[in-house]
């Protein structure tokens, strides 16, 4: 009776346990269901889940079906053996007692009906457990029936990109499922066969068929081992034998030779293992098995390496060469490098401060503020009580009164572990959303050090741009679910020593308009408040998954994301987000693998795949950062990869254009992709395969020195006028240096504009000209007396001294560096900016700020002279042959206005005179200009 009741009480626990997992997951699927359905993307959930589903099951029916036939071939033999031993159980020794002493056995249990039970449940029991492989392939199921072509083909099979991307996972998803399927039945089988067989006295009769049993399951298998050859004959594609990445001279000549070889004889194996059901000579299959692993040896293990070290070794370079051609121009491909437009950047010292003055756009957008200490100084200037704070501090450029402002800023956001107190209804229903922004020039610095704000406060005020929707309910560091639009009404803002409130009035998250929604998010997180609180109501709604970065995953899982998400104030007042998508492959054939490539990036950019060898930036993802709801853009229709899911997913992508304009003009070049690009290319410039294969122009991604410390050198956001260029552009920006060498060898840059969104320009610098290298200028600035001097001044005065970014700022054809200081107390969280050193050619100058360090560096006394040089920068240029844009012509004009102002109010006639005149003909000037 004991072990009757523990059995009972087992049989219960494991129950409620069971019922417990299942309810989890009915209602995680409940709920995600509602999750998808506000955002009017559940046919996203419908076809993931579907073909989950749909390939599972599929599996599970192979799986199933296979095994359940094959041992119902077995079902006689059993019985027969049942049946015997029944009737001989007295007699030999040899035979094994089914029948435990004592009681009255299985054997009297067992009959042929309950023997095909037995077989069913293990069949069904099996195929469960390995259908969960299908299950975790949906992908590949879908883009193998939805490929796109890449209308590129590989110089060895003469096949499309597509069927390595698409149609090659899904064969190699095949071949493990059928090679997994016929080893567990072959084992099954042979097992069953081993226990039928202890029965000496029907040995011999019951051999031979399952000696006919397991020949045809492993002739299946020696089929599908041919076949398997043949697929590792593509996997040479992406073969580390050569010096580079791809199939190299000793793969396609003896490598390939060998699985050619391998594939005919396993098949030839399979078919003389299915004759000899018929003519039962065994040594005629042990013979072909021991042939396929002799030839195995010799094929792919030992002509190979012999024509590597006596054919290809001695000759690499002629013999490597076309392999390094096709890797060369794969990878460049694959990591859209191809149309890099290179050209000549001839340094000149001939740099003059009427050349600073007519880049006066570039100079104003000098970016002095390092992200780095400007959140602290943002968390200490605006954070403005304890439980906001800024996650990051993105940068941006604004058009603002007709002039493009460069920018920083960052959303304040609520984090709830910060609150004072931590109850249930403070941290669900009171404080469920951020408050606004914070924005500042990348060169606005106050009297005091600190950042001059564009926007800032709660409410935000600002005199160019107005906030009309502060509010920031899904952001990053929205992690906890919230319920809004309550009888409670939410905390909006702190107002002095009061506090104002709101209801929310969105349509984001799930509205608990039912008893059984309301039960599920109970289950679903733990919690009867969500039943028993008086103050949720029918038009009350739960929002859950709100951080931005895990909503884009939860949509779209397929994709890969840039880090740095980034906050974009639109025309109408309200706050997005803007996220960058990326679609990748490791699949590529020939094309490098990040991996490989051993850089100051590789630990950022694990989170994207080490092994990928193929990205592009298919997706702008915009996310409103008060009602959640999440629009996807495809920005880069060439891709193929995208094109696919956009089949696979009709309705989730939109096209660019129909993005907002005021968000489209916002859109930049992600970051985490130029470094891929730039990690890329610091081998994959050298084109000729000679100079690829000795390495002779090897570059390195540069480093820089922050607060003390070498680090690699982040590509940086600028605002500058490119060579040959009339018109400044927002770029994203990084230079090279010579392997193991501090010397700057070139700069790349990517465009961010509308018109040339996406087009990469490398500017290479003479080869025999010395350009300074980021750490040359760290180490001129630290060999530098008087600056050594105050920096360790200030460092040994309970102050910390903070040295940002060093910005490289081509100007003309010269290159000025920049490198903002930061003076921080240590008791204090608040750098204050203090110096700015400023270097060209062979002058290293640190001043209180920027204006002053360029007037010293080119000898301008005082400010009246700079004044002259802008009025009477036309003239100056005559020469040149430079022509002023209609920017610098109203820029111009705006400052001989307010110059003859100043002259008319101190009755100087005779200066006011000239300056009106000067101030005509600007006027005829630019509208000359304009008609034109």
């Amino acid at each position: 009776m004991k072990k009757i009741y523990r059995g009972l009480i087992l049989a219960a626990i494991l129950t409620v346990i069971l019922m417990i997992n299942f309810l989890g997951v009915g209602v995680n699927f409940y709920t995600d269901v509602l999750w998808f359905k506000n955002l009017n993307l559940d046919n996203v959930f419908w076809t993931i889940f579907k073909t989950k589903m749909l390939v599972r099951f599929g599996v599970w029916i192979l799986f199933f079906s296979f095994i359940f036939i094959n041992l119902l071939f077995t079902r006689n033999k059993i019985i027969d053996l049942i049946n015997n031993l029944k009737e001989r159980k007295d007699q030999d020794d040899h035979i094994i007692e089914l029948k435990p002493k004592g009681s009255n056995g299985i054997l009297t249990l067992l009959t042929p009906g309950r023997l095909n039970l037995i077989y069913l449940l293990l069949s069904l029991l099996i195929g469960f457990i390995f259908s969960t492989i299908g299950s975790n392939s949906w992908k590949v199921v879908l883009e193998f029936l939805n490929s796109t072509s890449f209308n590129l083909k590989d110089p060895l099979f003469n096949k499309d990109i597509s069927f390595y991307i698409f149609k090659f996972p899904a064969y190699q998803l095949v071949y493990q499922l059928l090679s997994t399927l016929l080893i567990i039945t072959g084992l099954i089988i042979g097992g069953v066969h081993l226990l039928i067989n202890q029965n000496k006295s029907i040995l011999n009769r019951i051999n031979n068929k399952a000696k006919y049993h397991l020949s045809f399951l492993i002739s299946l298998f020696f089929i599908l081992k041919a076949w398997g050859y043949r697929l590792n004959m593509f996997q040479l594609l992406y073969s580390k034998r050569g010096v580079v990445f791809g199939a190299s001279y000793t793969d396609v000549h003896a490598q390939l030779l060998g699985l050619k070889a391998l594939s005919f004889i396993a098949l030839l194996l399979a078919i003389f293992i299915f004759i000899n059901i018929f003519i039962r000579n065994t040594k005629l299959i042990i013979g072909g098995v021991v042939t396929l692993f002799v030839t195995s040896i010799l094929l792919t293990t030992i002509y190979p390496g012999i024509i590597q070290q006596y054919q290809v070794e001695p000759n690499e370079i002629a013999k490597e060469a076309p392999y390094i051609k096709y890797n060369i121009k794969f990878t460049t491909n694959a990591y859209n490098l191809e149309d890099i437009k290179e050209e000549d950047f001839n340094v000149k010292e001939d740099l003059k401060y009427e050349d600073i003055l007519a880049n006066e756009a570039t100079i104003d957008n000098i970016r002095l503020w390092d992200s780095r200490p400007l959140k602290t100084s943002y968390g200490q200037l605006q954070g403005l009580k304890s439980y906001y704070n800024f996650n990051d501090i993105d940068i941006d450029r604004y058009n603002l009164d007709g002039k493009i402002y460069q920018v920083m800023l960052g959303a304040r956001e609520i984090n709830q572990r910060l609150l004072p107190n931590q109850t249930w209804v403070n941290k669900r229903l009171n404080y469920t959303h951020g408050f606004g922004l914070a924005m500042s020039p990348v060169n606005g610095v106050t009297e005091g050090g600190v950042p001059e704000f564009l926007i800032k406060d709660i409410p935000p005020k600002s005199q160019k741009l107005e906030v009309k929707e502060p509010r920031v309910y899904y952001g990053e560091l929205t992690d906890q679910y919230v319920i809004a639009n309550t009888r409670t009404q939410e905390f909006d803002y702190p107002a002095g020593d009061t506090n104002n409130y709101i209801n929310y009035q969105g349509n984001g998250g799930v509205k608990l308009n039912s008893p059984i929604k309301r039960l599920a998010f109970a289950v679903k997180y733990g919690t009867l408040k969500l039943l028993l609180n008086n103050d949720i109501t029918e038009e009350s709604r739960l929002m859950f998954d709100r951080n931005i970065k895990k909503r884009v995953r939860k949509i779209a899982p397929f994709l890969k994301y840039d880090s740095d998400p980034y906050l974009v104030v639109s025309q109408n007042g309200r706050l997005y987000w803007i996220q960058d998508a990326y679609t990748i492959s490791n699949r590529y054939p020939y094309s490098e693998p990040l991996s490989n490539l051993k850089n100051n990036y590789s630990e950022q950019l694990s989170r994207l795949g080490y092994n990928i060898n193929y990205i592009r930036n298919s997706v702008k993802v915009v996310i409103d950062a008060y009602n959640g709801k999440v629009k996807f853009y495809i920005s880069d229709q060439n891709d193929p990869i995208i094109e696919t899911y956009n089949k696979i997913f009709p309705g989730l992508f939109n096209k660019l254009e129909k993005m907002p304009e005021d968000l489209n003009n916002h859109i930049r070049y992600p970051q985490d992709l130029f470094k891929v690009q730039a990690a890329i290319y610091n081998k994959y410039h050298m084109k000729d395969p000679k100079v690829f294969y000795n390495k002779e122009d090897l570059w390195e991604l540069p480093q820089e020195n922050y607060a003390g410390t070498p680090i690699a050198m982040e590509p940086y956001y600028t605002i500058i006028k490119l060579p040959n260029e009339e018109q400044e552009d927002f770029l994203l920006m990084l230079p090279f240096t010579p392997i193991k060498k501090n010397n700057m060898i070139s700069w790349l840059a990517a465009k961010s504009n509308q018109t040339d969104y996406g087009k990469l320009i490398l500017y290479k610098f003479p080869k025999r000209k010395l350009v300074y290298g980021p750490m040359q200028i760290e180490a001129r600035i630290d060999q530098n007396s008087e600056i050594s001097k105050q920096l360790s001044l200030w460092n040994q005065r309970g102050s910390r001294v903070i040295r940002g970014n060093l910005l490289t700022i081509p100007i003309k054809n010269s290159i000025l560096y920049v490198e903002p200081i930061y003076l921080q107390a240590e008791q204090s969280q608040l750098p204050e900016l203090k110096k700015v050193v400023v270097s060209y050619g062979e002058k290293v100058i640190m001043e209180n700020n920027l204006d002053l360090a360029l007037r010293k560096l080119f000898n301008i006394k005082d400010k009246s002279d700079r004044e002259d040089l802008e009025i009477n920068r036309e003239e100056n240029y005559k020469d040149t042959g430079i022509d002023l844009t209609v920017q610098q012509l109203v820029e111009d004009i705006t400052r001989l206005y307010k110059k003859s102002k100043k002259e008319l109010q101190a009755g100087n006639w005779s200066e006011y005179g000239k300056l009106i005149e000067k101030l005509e003909e600007k006027l005829n000037t630019l509208e000359n200009k304009t008609k034109k």
